[in-house]
């Protein structure tokens, strides 16, 4: 019976380790798979825009061509349009943290009539296409001024991003006690004071979630700039790429170059701020 048992031991714990192995084997290929496109972007900008074509995927950049980087620095306006990009981006950023917040700490911890109301309807926000807005929104900002300035994307920014923001931030508050804020209240502390000085440092994860995200979709725009942008004092970086677009050829090394260059400030936000998204949206969704 002692063998027996030893055999049944022997052969758990060889299952266990082929489970883990298998395991390990599939994270790494979907590690490669994501990483893939990355690697595929890297090499195609060190590539001359002839050695493009062909049926290999990957080549090897003999010599890497750096000049694509430094042509596309200076000809696709990099600086003033990564400029532009930092203010649109970051204001939308903070309106949207502040106006999310304020609005699911209103819905999720204050009792009043339509609070159920407003918030659905905010929530309906999610199922507005980007594209039905385009024409209303452009008559709407011609009408008042705002095209071709930091306002005409600040504003739409904030206002697509506003249901997502707010459903985690109501998801995270759900599970902060009621009475710190109480506690406050009776030592004499206003409601604005305990939104921002009791509440709002517990819910620093949600916070890092919404404005990564945030800053990830405002980034990346490009429909609405195009639409209601017309020169490059106001234009944002992913206006670089279509620098190198002619009638009839592009200079496509020069395109990768630029989108590595776009790309490159979201991978370095999202390698230092990934534990406090995934924190972020694992609450919300346990709780919302």
């Amino acid at each position: 019976m002692a063998w027996r048992d030893e055999s049944v031991a022997q052969r758990s714990v060889m299952w266990r380790r082929f489970r883990r192995y298998l395991l390990y084997t599939v994270l790494i290929l979907i590690a490669v798979g994501q990483l893939f496109h990355l690697i595929w972007l890297l090499d195609y900008s060190l590539l001359k825009s002839g050695d493009l074509f062909g049926t290999e995927f990957l080549k090897l950049p003999n010599p890497p061509q750096w000049s694509n980087y430094l042509k596309a620095w200076t000809d696709g306006l990099i600086f003033p349009y990564f400029i532009n990009s930092v203010i649109i981006t970051g204001s939308a950023v903070i309106l949207t943290v502040l106006a999310a917040f304020m609005l699911a700490f209103a819905c999720a911890r204050m009792q009043w009539k339509l609070s159920a109301a407003v918030y659905g309807f905010v929530m309906l926000g999610m199922m507005i296409p980007i594209h039905a807005t385009l024409l209303p929104n452009f008559q709407l900002f011609a009408k008042m001024g705002l095209l071709d300035t930091y306002w005409s994307l600040i504003i739409p920014y904030v206002a697509f991003n506003l249901p997502f923001s707010t459903l985690v931030f109501t998801g995270f508050l759900q599970t902060v006690p009621r009475a710190l804020e109480e506690s406050a209240l009776i030592d004499g502390c206003t409601i604005w004071g305990a939104m921002f000085r009791i509440v709002a440092p517990i819910t620093k994860p949600a916070i890092v979630t919404v404005s990564v995200m945030t800053f990830v979709s405002a980034w990346n725009e490009f429909i609405m700039a195009n639409t209601y942008l017309s020169s490059d004092r106001c234009r944002t970086l992913p206006f670089s790429v279509i620098k190198f677009i002619g009638y009839y050829t592009a200079d496509y090394a020069t395109q990768f170059a630029c989108m590595m260059l776009v790309a490159l400030p979201i991978l370095v936000v999202y390698a230092f701020l990934n534990r406090y998204i995934t924190e972020g949206v694992t609450m919300g969704a346990l709780r919302g």
